[in-house]
């Protein structure tokens, strides 16, 4: 377990925690990748086992470890806190800064501990509520960086459609008229549309504009594990949003999608697929977190049932019809792996090998010993669906032994040049990935 260094009473207190739960996962990173994943039965704890690294940000002497055939370089550096990259049309990417706004309550002794250990992570640093704008400007070395839009309420996701740009904040969706170019936003923006803004559990609003420009769609996480914190609250939660572009309207287009953390096309079908980051607290080899397509009108059982008709027992009243009709997803990533960000390649600097396929970037887990997760991982697809095993394309965020956390993969986007550019919260940087012939 990774060293805790805390105030006595709470150190005691984690300790007998930690102690009553020790409970190692049975299962290697690799034995519920793919669409049938082993699932053990279900656990009971009274607080889930928790193993955390001490976040201490990148050593000099350290990058992260790429795939072989790939090169990997350091563009952007002391951001505060960066989840989110998103590239303009002139080439230009903006950085999404931000972390929760505090505002969900601490019902349990759990919640405390978890958030306290998750500080000591550096997973949850001080973001800066704004967002910066990165331009290459020709030479080697980091960008230019330049603050382009700030005074938001923890944004995450970001689109343009035309000379519209929406950022998601975590309760509304702001709209401002984007001049190509301008490396500070000149309009003030306007409310375009409200988002469920109640406890904010889970806090991220992912954001994916449909190809013809009319449709965003949304990606809202839920406001507690399952359901401890009431039904009410979950009112258009765990769940994709699509929004009407001309009028802000809104309707759930998917739900029983625990915390759609990420929204991307599968280029070949054009079909909407999503991550998702599954339920806690029943195992370290439970629940898998996972890709999957999005159907219209679909849904994904949480919080009653996972990976279709497995049952979660803690929740009451049971809703066997909804159960019933609950869709497998198409792709287990593995259990608490905390994919962050999606990105299905369509470039031609990388490798032909990963070319039409999906980069996950998973974030890392605090409740499963040994860790997982903790890298940025390539699935290939054919004729719109995964075919092959994920591998491990971008590593080493983890000391070997467990105990410091060096940076932690969030948001993925394309470059201009096909390169492959990530943000890492935890060392506040982003990371270029290009071929090693570039």
């Amino acid at each position: 377990m990774s060293k805790v260094k805390w105030g006595i009473p709470l150190a005691v207190a984690l300790s007998v925690l930690l102690t009553a739960c020790d409970d190692k996962a049975k299962m290697g990173p690799d034995d519920q990748l793919g669409a049938n994943p082993s699932l053990p039965e279900p656990q009971s704890f009274f607080s889930p086992p928790m193993q955390v690294p001490e976040g201490v940000g990148w050593p000099a002497d350290k990058n992260p470890v790429v795939a072989s055939g790939l090169q990997i370089e350091k563009i952007a550096s002391d951001l505060l806190h960066p989840r989110q990259l998103y590239t303009l049309p002139n080439g230009d990417v903006l950085v999404v800064e931000s972390n929760s706004p505090g505002t969900a309550p601490v019902t349990a002794p759990k919640k405390l501990f978890a958030s306290q250990i998750m500080g000591r992570s550096g997973k949850s640093g001080k973001g800066g509520n704004r967002i910066t704008l990165l331009r290459h400007n020709g030479t080697s070395g980091e960008w230019e960086k330049h603050t382009f839009l700030e005074n938001l309420d923890s944004p995450f996701g970001v689109q343009l459609i035309g000379e519209n740009l929406y950022v998601a904040n975590t309760g509304n969706i702001m709209k401002y008229r984007y001049v190509p170019g301008e490396t500070r936003m000149s309009d003030p923006g306007a409310e375009f549309t409200d988002l469920p803004d109640t406890v904010n559990h889970h806090w991220t609003k992912a954001l994916l504009a449909s190809a013809d420009g009319t449709k965003l769609y949304v990606g809202v996480g839920s406001n507690s594990n399952i359901t401890e914190n009431g039904l009410a609250v979950e009112y258009r939660r765990a769940a994709v949003l699509e929004v009407d572009v001309d009028s802000g309207a809104s309707r759930i287009f998917a739900s029983g999608l625990r915390n759609p953390t990420g929204l991307d096309w599968e280029p070949e079908s054009g079909a909407l697929w999503a991550i998702v980051n599954e339920r806690d607290e029943i195992g370290p080899d439970l629940v898998p977190d996972y890709i999957t397509s999005v159907k219209d009108g679909g849904f994904y059982g949480w919080p009653y049932s996972y990976f279709g008709q497995h049952i979660d027992t803690r929740v009451k009243p049971q809703r066997p019809d909804l159960v019933s009709k609950a869709i497998v997803p198409d792709y287990s990533l593995g259990s608490h792996v905390a994919p962050l960000g999606v990105h299905f390649y369509t470039g031609q600097n990388l490798p032909d090998k990963y070319r039409g396929g999906a980069f996950v970037s998973e974030h890392g887990s605090w409740n499963r010993s040994p860790l997982s997760g903790y890298r940025i991982s390539y699935i290939p697809f054919s004729e719109g669906k995964p075919a092959g095993k994920a591998e491990s394309v971008v590593s080493g965020f983890v000391s070997e032994d467990e105990e410091e956390l060096y940076g932690a993969p969030v948001g993925l986007t394309q470059a201009d040049d096909g390169a492959l550019l990530f943000a890492d919260d935890v060392g506040n940087t982003v990371w270029r990935v290009t071929a090693t012939s570039q």
